[in-house]
């Protein structure tokens, strides 16, 4: 057994003594006359317990399933029975596939790896086809949301003139939607000849995809009333009958940050402001989280500007054609796919590490 091997059955790479004791914790905790007089505090200390016995029960069950099949090997090789060594050596890839989940689980951790978020997307270089490029791209996030059974809704959009959106934000929930999502961060590029050239030439368009976790009422975060402008305007709409006629569209205005926050998706005034604020307050946290982890100034030089030079994945559909994280080197020629929203082996790459240039993505 290797020194990797080693240290992975030891389960020290999973935090699992931390994992144990702060199950025996809360455990402790809710045996106390008081556990539930804060009745918000005591359902979020059994969620996290749950998650808790789940993490550790899927390692302990890998891991048994590791140890039979080594007992089985080695006594197969004392016995010298073929079959029973090719039955071993069977299960192998599916543990290895067990294995592989829990290191993305891992991966997965962070604070507000499990909740919800919003995405704004936004065109850049390009013109006309980099609005068209941001449709596609929502497009393509909408369909990798729905093929996980998540949920996606428009908050706001600003059309392009002629085609696609100049941005566009979704609120996307679902079970470690921002944990996922947030491998998406970045300047996306694509390369194709422009159906809005009438020489038919070859354009490159891009766009940025940013996004933020869903902060829930369990985390307080203050905003005084001298520290935004809240009015209610009349949104746009597509004429005629969706225009908005009613001034329910909420324009939340941050002062110190300059965060901007429009929503006119809801039906009231009421549901306007809610949705802004609760955005508002995700754009916060998210803030004050990257100026403690000091990740702000390589989160801000990674997606830099939204042009040449920046982007972190290209998807080029001419002259031929391909689709390439230049962060982890995850490339595939199934461009159709991945526009179709196969995106997991871009996205896991990502958040385990991966940089090898020559891996390519197993898209179907």
């Amino acid at each position: 057994m290797d020194f990797a091997s080693a240290c992975w059955r030891s389960g020290g790479i999973f935090d699992l003594d931390r994992k144990r004791s702060r199950i025996a914790l809360i455990e402790r905790d809710s045996t106390q006359p008081n556990f539930w007089d804060d009745n918000t505090k005591a359902q979020a200390l059994l969620k996290e317990k749950s998650t808790l016995e789940a993490s550790v029960g899927a390692f302990d069950k890998t891991l048994r399933g590791l140890d039979d099949a080594q007992t089985l090997l080695e006594l197969a090789k004392e016995m010298n029975d073929e079959a029973s060594a090719q039955e071993a050596e069977g299960s192998l890839p599916s543990l290895e596939a067990e294995v592989a989940k829990l290191e993305l689980a891992r991966m997965l951790s962070g604070e507000f790896d499990h909740n919800h978020c919003f995405m704004d997307i936004n065109a850049g270089a390009g013109g006309t086809d980099s609005m068209d490029w941001a449709a596609m791209l929502m497009r393509m996030y909408t369909r990798f949301c729905e093929q996980r059974g998540w949920e996606v809704e428009v908050t706001d959009m600003v059309a392009g003139e002629e085609a696609g959106f100049k941005n566009v934000s979704l609120h996307i929930r679902g079970e470690n939607a921002y944990g996922y999502m947030k491998a998406e961060v970045g300047v996306h590029r694509l390369v194709r000849i422009s159906p809005f050239d009438a020489n038919a030439r070859r354009q490159t368009a891009f766009a940025s995809v940013d996004v933020h976790p869903e902060v829930d009422d369990s985390i307080k975060i203050d905003i005084p009333e001298k520290d935004y402008e809240l009015k209610f305007i009349r949104g746009g709409g597509a004429g005629g009958q969706k225009v908005n006629k009613t001034s329910s569209t909420a324009q939340l205005r941050h002062l110190p940050t300059g965060i901007l926050i429009t929503c006119q998706t809801e039906r009231s005034q009421s549901a306007n402001k809610d949705m802004a604020f609760k955005i508002l307050r995700g754009r916060l946290y998210e803030l004050e989280l990257k100026k403690r982890e000091a990740e702000r100034d390589a989160a801000e030089a990674q997606k830099k500007d939204i042009s040449f030079g920046s982007q972190i994945r290209s998807y080029v559909l001419a002259p031929y054609r391909m689709v390439k994280d230049l962060r982890t080197g995850v490339e595939t020629g199934n461009v159709d796919a991945v526009l179709d929203g196969s995106l997991d082996d871009f996205i896991t790459a990502q958040l385990l590490g991966v940089k090898n240039p020559n891996r390519n993505a197993s898209v179907d």
